[in-house]
């Protein structure tokens, strides 16, 4: 891992050390809590069925995971990853009583697994905060089966001018709101220039398309401020 990476892990892992304790509370705040509708769509995207594997990587405190599981009454075994500490134990704590989610603490650029074994690969808002982007597309195109898919939810561009320009002053208050909740308001500016400083939809399908994914898509929720990629492990 070259010296960026290495900064960029350190700095992540430094950020959610001081926010996972109130993570779900300033999910809420910030985004009114659309963000749930937004996991929600990505669920209905991906329509998983009884018997589908599935990993969820930089599973934060397991919001994706827990939703995906009633999708099913919880009878897909899910495979949780996640690179922080506190986090994790969050959301091990948060989901104790669904027995089909298990945990594990590790990264999205080295995952844990054999090859092939999963039908889906799910991450929710971790994407733009690994620090090897074509390697975490790597080790996801690695873990799916033949015919699995792969499902992104992340921050994106908002493509309707007058909602952008909403948006990016609405952005400047986050670190406001996380000085009153969290204490501190480093980690929510680091939030809003990760945000400002990733790939657009269309830079983020071509990526996932030089790392050999197939069929690529996007879907745009409330004008870009967040997107769906899809993309098929053939």
């Amino acid at each position: 891992m070259d010296v960026y990476n290495q900064e960029k892990t350190k700095l992540v892992n430094s950020v959610f050390d001081r926010v996972y304790k109130n993570y779900d509370i300033m999910n809420d705040i910030m985004s009114f809590g659309v963000h749930r509708l937004w996991k929600k769509n990505l669920i209905s995207w991906m329509n998983p069925q009884l018997g589908d594997k599935i990993i969820d990587v930089a599973s934060g405190t397991g919001d994706l995971a827990r939703i995906i599981s009633k999708k099913n009454d919880d009878k897909n075994i899910i495979e949780c990853v996640e690179p922080n500490q506190g986090m994790l134990e969050t959301g091990v704590k948060k989901l104790k009583c669904l027995k089909n989610i298990n945990w594990h603490l590790g990264s999205a650029e080295k995952l844990p697994f054999k090859n092939e074994i999963f039908d889906f690969y799910t991450i929710s808002y971790g994407i733009r905060n690994v620090s090897n982007i074509d390697q975490c597309l790597k080790e996801a195109f690695r873990v799916l089966k033949p015919g699995g898919r792969f499902l992104c939810l992340e921050f994106s561009k908002v493509e309707n001018k007058i909602l952008n320009l909403f948006y990016q002053n609405y952005s400047k208050l986050i670190p406001f709101f996380g000085k009153i909740v969290v204490g501190t308001s480093d980690p929510y500016e680091y939030l809003v220039n990760s945000i400002d400083k990733f790939y657009d939809q269309y830079e983020l399908s071509e990526l996932m398309e030089k790392n050999n994914f197939s069929n690529v898509q996007f879907r745009n929720l409330s004008n870009g401020i967040s997107a769906i990629h899809s993309g098929w492990k053939i």
